[in-house]
């Protein structure tokens, strides 16, 4: 089992910039992808970006692309995500996930283990 807790979510204007931090727990040398989710009211969970933990490839939704970052500290057990340039678009719970199976992917159906949620508002 893979225990993942995020921290770091918060308000912010539009414009502003945050750092969710995602921390990894438990059997995590099982984990070959780290990704980063985020579900706005009303709406489906959408992927947003995602890391190959073992080569740190990363991969983006076009949504976000050139704003976000994802990165690791392997050391650490720990997935960030940096977030720039925000929205009001952006607004949602933002959720850290972990893969086992090889081949990337933005799809919530392909990750196994499921953190509680940290919550993004960016206000205009």
């Amino acid at each position: 089992q893979v225990q993942l807790v995020e921290s770091g979510g918060g308000s912010v204007q539009a414009g502003g910039s945050l750092r969710l931090s995602c921390s990894a727990s438990g059997y995590t040398g099982s984990i070959r992808y780290m990704g980063w989710f985020r579900q706005a009211p009303g709406k489906g969970r959408e992927g947003v970006a995602t890391i190959y933990t073992r080569g740190g490839n990363t991969y983006y939704a076009d949504s976000v692309k050139g704003r976000f970052t994802i990165s690791q500290d392997k050391a650490k057990n720990t997935v960030n995500l940096q977030l720039n340039s925000l929205s009001p678009e952006d607004t949602a719970m933002y959720y850290c996930a972990a893969k086992r199976d090889t081949g990337w992917s933005l799809s919530q159906k392909e990750y196994n283990y499921w953190g509680q949620g940290t919550q993004v508002t960016v206000s205009s």
